[in-house]
């Protein structure tokens, strides 16, 4: 017997893209021969003493419901960072505690978005950014990044002119992922006045912040840093990258007063609450991680000069210097397909990179590869690529 109404979903979500870089990976799905960079996350362990907080409780029998909105012991931790970190006072009450960043981006847009909506986004950028929008019937105009011989840089003029009174959001991620481009202070003012004069939301994801290569700076240029409590800035946080978290599924978001109640009904409805278990481990990585934290960007700066250093090297090949994040993004002249490229460098040569298209057609072209590995395993893939290319003359 046939169905006479065939299951189908919402629009919105069958037209979703499926993600470039997992096709990149399922390609090499069985293979035990290559080396894997193309997702966002260190090959280290997360630092012990944040493991043994969560299992000591754990077997204290943390393992219940806690607040919606995390544990105050946590988000006065969190509070006390951010404010330290920023300069300005930041309450507790401002900090929903979420599990993971991308649940906190999901949480936010659901917050402000309505079908139809208009969002403006700097790109090329992860594609969770851009695609939670879709999901929710928002519309994404994109504005991007251009690279420059010293690094990414943002037409701050372009994007106000397309930041218009029928915007809705503006979304900006800095340090970028994939391309490093990090928001310069000047144009962060100019970027804050602008939105609050029309009353555009801006939600910052600063997932990188810590992960500056700026020696001068603790952290890269922040919206908290300059934004007033009332202003429509949502800042958007995961303990993945800076505390080598990605699997615990942690984040933050950073509210304007008065909306705590309002984003705790969103996490009720969403996940109920962050498990306390791991509320308990982020509480101290947010607490005593400071030194693994500066360690680990002291890392990436080294990663980042051996992989400019070789890759400047090869023919072919041009670079742009990331300035923050953890990742090197790069093209080989010729090749401008990049999820093609991407599996055939599988096949052809055992290396696992990200394809730049998996960021947006801003990024085709260009691969991305993450850097935070040992320099030893990092000189090995670029070893490979070297060969590769001499073979593929």
């Amino acid at each position: 017997m046939s169905l006479r109404h065939p299951p189908r979903l919402r629009p919105e979500i069958e037209t979703l893209g499926l993600s470039k870089i997992r096709e990149v990976a399922n390609a090499a799905f069985g293979r035990d021969d290559i080396l894997r960079f193309w997702f966002g996350e260190s090959d280290r362990e997360t630092p012990l003493p944040i493991r043994q907080a969560a299992i000591e409780a754990l077997q204290s029998g943390r393992m219940f419901y806690t607040h919606n909105s995390g544990n105050p012991d946590l988000r006065q931790t969190i509070a006390t960072y951010l404010s330290g970190l920023h300069g300005r006072a930041i309450a507790p009450a401002s900090i929903s505690v979420t599990s993971s960043g991308v649940n906190a981006l999901m949480l936010a847009m659901q917050a402000i978005l309505s079908p139809g909506d208009k969002v403006v986004a700097v790109v090329p950028v992860w594609p969770n950014l851009t695609e939670i929008p879709h999901i929710l019937g928002a519309q994404v105009v994109r504005v991007a990044v251009e690279p420059a011989f010293d690094g990414w840089r943002l037409d701050v003029d372009r994007l106000l002119a397309a930041i218009t009174p029928e915007v809705k959001l503006l979304l900006l991620n800095s340090p970028g992922n994939p391309t490093g481009w990090t928001m310069r202070p000047e144009d962060r003012s100019v970027i804050l006045e602008h939105c609050r004069r029309l009353g555009v939301w801006i939600i910052a994801d600063d997932v990188y912040e810590r992960l500056t290569f700026d020696p001068s700076r603790r952290s890269a240029p922040s919206f908290l840093e300059i934004s007033d409590p009332e202003d429509r800035v949502i800042g958007v946080n995961s303990f993945s990258k800076a505390w080598l978290m990605t699997g615990w599924r942690l984040g933050w978001m950073v509210a304007p007063p008065g909306l705590e109640i309002e984003l705790g009904k969103l996490i009720e409805y969403n996940t109920s609450c962050a498990p306390d278990f791991v509320q308990a481990a982020g509480l101290v990585a947010v607490r005593d991680g400071e030194r693994d934290v500066l360690a680990l960007r002291r890392d990436l700066q080294d990663t980042r000069d051996l992989m400019l250093a070789r890759l400047g090297a090869m023919p072919g090949v041009s670079a742009i210097p990331p300035e923050g994040g953890m990742y090197v993004f790069f093209r080989i002249a010729g090749q401008d397909n990049s999820l093609d490229l991407a599996k055939r460098l599988i096949h052809e040569a055992g290396l696992g990179l990200a394809p730049g298209a998996a960021f947006g057609p801003e990024g085709e072209g260009w691969l991305r590869w993450c850097i935070a590995t040992a320099p030893a395993r990092l000189e090995q893939g670029l070893s490979r690529l070297e060969t590769w290319l001499a073979q593929s003359r």
